[in-house]
C-alpha cells in the first residue's frame, strides 16, 4: 500500500459529511478485521457482515461512512495517480534513456548508476552512456522489475505504476443489504 497516496484518501474522508460525521478507514490485520465483523451468521455483528468478512484478504481495508454511495464511488472512480514502480511489478512499456537524460546528472552519480547496472562513463566532464551509445533500454514491456531498475526509474523520473483504489462491495447498515461492486 502506498502510504503517501493513501494519506490523501484518509484526509478526504476525515472531513465531516453533510450530517457532520467524519468517515473512518480501517486497515489492519485481516484476521482481526474478519473476527470483528463476524465470520459466521452466529458471530456476525450485523446481518450480512460475514459476506464482507469473506472478502478481506490481501491489501484491503474497510471504509465506514454515512456519505452517499454515489459520492464514494465517484471519488474512487476519479482517483488515479501515477507513481514510481516497486520491485516485483511488471513494466507496462519499454523505457529507454538517452544521453541527454544521463548528462543532466552530476558526475558524482556515476557510481550509483553503475551499481544499478547502467553503462555510464565520464567524458569531457559529463556523464554519458558507454561506447557513444545514444540510448539504452532500461526495461522492456512485460519485464519483472528488480529493485535496481526501480531505483534507476526514480532517478530518471519515470513513473510506471498507478495508485488506484478498487471498491469490492457495499454493505448498508440500515437494511443489512450486501452488494458486490467488483
Amino acid at each position: 500500500m502506498r502510504s503517501n497516496k493513501f494519506k490523501d484518501v484518509r484526509m478526504h474522508f476525515r472531513e465531516p459529511d453533510m450530517e457532520g460525521k467524519p468517515s473512518r478507514i480501517f486497515l489492519g490485520k485481516n484476521k482481526l478485521l474478519q473476527i470483528a465483523l463476524g465470520r459466521t451468521p452466529e458471530e456476525e455483528y450485523s446481518d450480512n457482515l460475514r459476506r464482507v468478512a469473506k472478502l478481506i484478504s490481501g491489501s484491503v481495508g474497510l471504509l465506514s461512512t454515512s456519505r452517499s454511495r454515489q459520492d464514494v464511488e465517484s471519488y474512487f472512480d476519479e482517483l488515479a495517480e501515477s507513481d514510481f514502480a516497486r520491485a516485483g511489478s511488471i513494466s507496462p512499456r519499454v523505457v529507454s534513456i538517452t544521453n541527454k537524460m544521463v548528462e543532466i546528472h552530476p558526475v558524482s552519480m556515476m557510481e550509483q548508476f553503475r551499481k544499478v547496472g547502467l553503462p555510464v562513463e565520464v567524458k569531457n566532464g559529463r556523464l554519458q552512456l558507454i561506447g557513444g551509445r545514444q540510448d539504452y533500454v532500461l526495461c522492456k514491456e512485460g519485464e519483472v522489475l528488480s529493485a535496481e531498475k526501480c531505483k534507476s526509474l526514480v532517478h530518471f523520473g519515470v513513473k510506471l505504476a498507478e495508485f488506484k483504489v478498487v471498491l469490492l462491495c457495499c454493505w448498508t447498515s440500515e437494511s443489512g443489504k450486501f452488494e458486490m461492486l467488483a
